[in-house]
C-alpha cells in the first residue's frame, strides 16, 4: 500500500474476522429453516454499532485533533464491536451447536461435504468479494502508481482518496439492482426443480431484464448527475469524471450476480471461476499502467474493463437460447440504451437549466440540483419503459411496487 502508517489500522479491523465463523453459520442456518428474524436483527444491530462509533471518533477527532491514521485506527474498530454486538443474537445458537450430540464420522459424507463446500462456497466467497478484490488491487497499485506517474506522495494520497469515494456508490447502485431482481429469484428456482424448461427461460429472460434495467438506470443517472453527487456528499467535485467512469461498474456487477443465480441453479459452477479469475487477472496487469499514464481516470476504466469481460465469460456459458431472448427479442437492449440515453440528456439539460437560472453554487445548490435530477431523471425513464413496453405486465408485477408504479403511469398516460 505504500505506507507503513496504517499497520496499526489493519491490525485493528483484523480482530473482526474472529467473530466471522459463528456469524456466518448462525445466519446461515436461521435463513435456511427461513427464520430470517435473527439475521436481520443482527445485521441492523451490527450497522447502529458501527455507525455510532464512526461518528463518535468523528467528532473526538475533530475535537481532540487527532491524526488521520489515529482517526482510522479508531473507526476501524467499530468493525470489531459492531461484530461483537450482532454476534450476542447467536450465542444460543452456538451454544446448541457445542452441546449438540456428537454423531458417528462418515469419511464418505465428509469428503462429498468438503467439495461441495471448497467448489460451491469458493465461488460464492469470491462472487461476494469481486468487488473488494478488485479494490484490494487499487489499494495496491492505484497510490504507488500516481507516484511513479509524477504525483507527489501527499498528491497521490489525495487523488487515491478521491477516487475511494466511487467504491459506496458502486455499492449503492449494485445492491439497489440486485434487490430488485432477486425477486425473481424463487420463481427461477421452483421452475428449475419442477424441470419446467420453459417456466425457466421465462424467469431467467425476466431476471436479467430487470437487473439489466434498474442497474442501467441507476448508472447513467449517477453519470449525469456525478459533479453534483460529488460535491454534495463530499464537499468538491474533483475527479468526477473517473468517479462517472467508475459508476459503469454498476451494470456489470449487477448482471454478473444474476448470471451466477442462473448458472449456479443449472449447476454451472465453473465458468464463474474462471470469469472471476478472468478479471482479477485482467486488473492486475493493467491497473499499474493504466494509473500512471491516466492516473484515477485509468483505474476506474480498468476496473470497468474486468467487471465487463467477467461479465461477457458468464453470458458465453449461458445457453445461446436464453442470450438471444433477452437481449435481441423486441429489440430489448437497443430500446434500453435509447431509453438511458434521453434520459441523460434530459438531466444534463435540466442542470445546465437550474445552474444558469435558479440555483445558486456550493452544496445546497447541488442538493437541490440532485434530488430535481433523480425524480425528473426517474420519470422520464419510468414513462419510457411504459411507453415502449420493455416489461410485460408480469415483470411490472414482480419488481417491488412494480404494480402501483404501474398504475400511476397509466393513469398519468391516459
Amino acid at each position: 500500500m505504500g505506507d507503513v502508517s496504517l499497520t496499526p489500522l489493519l491490525r485493528m479491523v483484523s480482530t473482526m474476522f474472529l467473530f466471522m465463523p459463528l456469524l456466518a453459520t448462525g445466519r446461515g442456518y436461521y435463513q435456511g429453516i427461513y427464520d430470517v428474524a435473527p439475521t436481520a436483527k443482527s445485521q441492523v444491530l451490527e450497522q447502529v454499532v458501527r455507525v455510532s462509533i464512526i461518528i463518535l471518533v468523528a467528532v473526538l477527532a475533530v475535537k481532540l485533533n487527532w491524526s488521520v491514521y489515529k482517526m482510522g485506527t479508531w473507526a476501524m474498530a467499530s468493525s470489531t464491536l459492531a461484530a461483537v454486538a450482532s454476534t450476542l443474537f447467536f450465542i444460543k445458537f452456538g451454544s446448541k451447536l457445542i452441546k449438540a450430540k456428537r454423531h458417528k464420522f462418515n469419511w464418505q459424507l465428509f469428503k462429498i461435504l468438503v467439495k461441495r463446500f471448497v467448489v460451491e462456497g469458493g465461488v460464492i466467497c469470491l462472487l461476494a468479494a469481486m468487488i473488494i478484490l478488485l479494490q484490494l488491487v487499487d489499494s495496491f497499485t492505484v497510490k504507488n502508481s500516481l507516484v511513479s506517474g509524477g504525483l507527489t506522495q501527499s498528491m497521490a494520497k489525495s487523488m487515491k482518496g478521491i477516487y475511494d469515494r466511487a467504491q459506496p456508490l458502486v455499492q449503492l447502485g449494485t445492491v439497489i439492482a440486485t434487490a430488485f431482481a432477486t425477486t425473481l429469484l424463487p420463481s427461477l428456482t421452483e421452475a428449475l426443480q419442477k424441470r419446467d424448461t420453459k417456466a425457466f427461460y421465462r424467469s431467467a429472460t425476466s431476471l436479467l431484464r430487470v437487473s439489466l434495467t434498474i442497474s442501467m438506470a441507476a448508472s447513467i443517472g449517477m453519470v449525469a448527475l456525478m459533479p453534483q453527487i460529488n460535491h454534495l456528499l463530499f464537499g468538491s467535485s474533483e475527479g468526477s469524471l473517473a468517479l462517472a467512469v467508475y459508476n459503469l461498474s454498476v451494470i456489470f456487477a449487477a448482471l454478473i450476480f444474476v448470471y451466477n443465480s442462473i448458472l449456479q441453479s443449472a449447476g454451472a459452477v465453473k465458468p464463474t471461476l474462471v470469469a472471476i479469475i478472468t478479471g482479477i487477472i485482467i486488473k492486475v496487469v493493467l491497473n499499474s499502467w493504466a494509473t500512471q499514464w491516466l492516473g484515477i481516470l485509468g483505474a476506474s476504466l480498468v476496473t470497468v474493463l474486468s467487471l465487463a469481460v467477467i461479465a461477457g465469460v458468464m453470458n458465453y456459458a449461458l445457453p445461446s437460447q436464453l442470450s438471444k431472448r433477452v437481449y435481441r427479442e423486441h429489440h430489448f437492449l437497443r430500446k434500453l440504451i435509447w431509453g438511458n440515453l434521453l434520459m441523460f440528456i434530459v438531466v444534463k439539460l435540466l442542470v445546465i437549466v437550474l445552474q444558469l437560472t435558479v440555483v445558486s453554487p456550493g452544496r445546497f445548490g447541488a442538493t437541490i440540483i440532485t434530488v430535481m435530477g433523480v425524480i425528473v431523471g426517474a420519470g422520464v425513464f419510468i414513462s419510457y419503459i411504459f411507453k415502449f413496453r420493455l416489461f410485460s405486465i408480469r415483470e411490472w408485477l414482480t419488481i417491488p411496487y412494480g404494480s402501483k408504479i404501474l398504475r400511476m403511469v397509466q393513469r398519468i398516460v391516459k
